[in-house]
Formats: structure tokens, C-alpha cells, sequence
């Protein structure tokens, strides 16, 4: 999935997927009906069921373990393939032997060992509990259409929430921070009342976060101060 560049006039691409039809026929989007006002077509297209967050492939970290597990079994077959041919055992696994026969369940590599492992474990079942890919936020699919996937990037709806921050008079600079659940927008005032500024600022990024149609809207913090200079 790609995004588009943001800007004030056009928000960022938003790429679409959409799972496959069981019945083999690609549904249509009726439209609006003929006699339907723009304001109640309007508010049918707004409406639409929430979507979770996509999951991800886990590519690097499967293919880690992958290898990892592929070579330690194919050396530990190897050798036990020679040593039922009549050859000595290789000496990683006498030693690796001796080690785990003689050494005490208290000792200091053993619980150092232990707890790689067991770190290991948990880092492997965060992984497959949960979706990751979180710079993508998905978005409302549309109520006629349960099967439209759509994300967007979380860089891009920043990007439009800043450009539309930077309209709203009396702001000189702002940066906005986007995560999950919270949109953190610092706003620099260069005219006007503060409290004003603040209260046009919260109302326009209200407004543009609507717009973005979010399957979890985040909730606005806005903080100005004043610059002179």
C-alpha cells in the first residue's frame, strides 16, 4: 500500500483493498437515490461500520526464527546421521551435553539462558497477538460496501491536519503529532486573542478529522502560545 503526498488542497492517497466476492460478482455503489437531498446523501456516505487495524506479514521475524530452527536441526540431524554410521558425535554436542548434565539448574548461564529464552517466547507471542503495521490507521468502510478495506498513513493525516491548522488566522506555526488515540497539535499565535486561536484551532481540526473518516477517531489536544518575534 502507497500513499500519496498531503497538502492543503488534496489529502494523502488512501489505498484500497477489498476482499473477494464469495458469490463471484463485484458489488456496484448504487449512488444516492434520485430524489435523495445532497445533505441526507452526504450523511449516507459518512456513515459506514468500523474496520480493525490491518495485520501485518511479520516477514523479518518469521524468517528469523525460520533460519534459526532450519539450522539447528539440519546440524543436529547431520550428526546423528554419522554417529549411527559408526562416527564419533561432533564435539559442540558432547560438549553441549556434558554442560546441561553437569551443571547445576541454579547456575548463573543457565538462568541466563533461561531468560532469553523465555524473553524470546513472550517477544514471539506479542508478535502473533498483535497487528502491528502501526502507521497505518484504518479508515469507516462504507455501510453498502462491508468488504472495502481502506488505510491511511499516519504521516499524511498529520500532514493534513497541520496544513489545515496553518489556515485558521492568527497562526504562525504548528506542528501536530498523530498517534492511535490522541492528536497533539502546539500552535505558535503571531496575532490575535490566544483563547480564541485555540477555540478556531480545536473547531478546524475537529472538523478535518471528521473529514478523514478514521475507524477510531483520536481525540484533539491543543496548546498555543504566543510569539512575538
Amino acid at each position: 500500500m502507497t500513499s500519496g503526498s498531503a497538502s492543503s488542497e488534496h489529502p494523502p492517497t488512501v489505498p484500497l483493498t477489498k476482499d473477494p466476492d464469495p458469490s463471484g460478482r463485484e458489488a456496484r455503489d448504487p449512488g444516492p437515490g434520485p430524489g435523495a437531498p445532497p445533505d441526507e446523501a452526504a450523511g449516507g456516505r459518512d456513515r459506514g461500520s468500523r474496520t480493525r487495524r490491518p495485520w501485518s506479514q511479520r516477514r523479518v521475524p518469521a524468517g528469523l526464527v525460520a533460519s534459526v530452527i532450519l539450522v539447528a536441526a539440519v546440524a543436529a540431524l547431520v550428526d546423528v546421521i554419522a554417529v549411527r554410521a559408526g562416527r564419533p558425535a561432533a564435539a559442540w554436542r558432547r560438549r553441549l551435553a556434558d554442560e546441561l548434565a553437569t551443571r547445576s539448574v541454579d547456575d548463573v548461564w543457565m538462568l541466563t539462558g533461561a531468560a532469553v529464552a523465555a524473553a524470546v517466547g513472550l517477544w514471539l507471542i506479542l508478535l502473533a497477538l498483535t497487528p502491528g503495521l502501526r502507521r497505518w490507521l484504518p479508515l469507516r468502510c462504507p455501510a453498502d460496501r462491508p468488504r472495502l478495506r481502506a488505510s491511511l498513513d499516519r504521516d499524511g493525516a498529520a500532514a493534513v491536519l497541520r496544513d489545515a491548522a496553518m489556515r485558521v488566522p492568527g497562526v504562525g506555526a504548528a506542528r501536530v503529532r498523530l498517534r492511535r488515540h490522541r492528536v497533539t497539535a502546539h500552535a505558535d499565535v503571531r496575532f490575535r486573542d490566544p483563547r480564541q486561536v485555540r477555540d478556531d484551532l480545536t473547531a478546524v481540526l475537529h472538523e478535518e478529522r471528521d473529514r478523514l473518516a478514521l475507524a477510531h477517531p483520536p481525540r484533539i489536544a491543543v496548546r498555543v502560545r504566543r510569539r512575538d518575534d
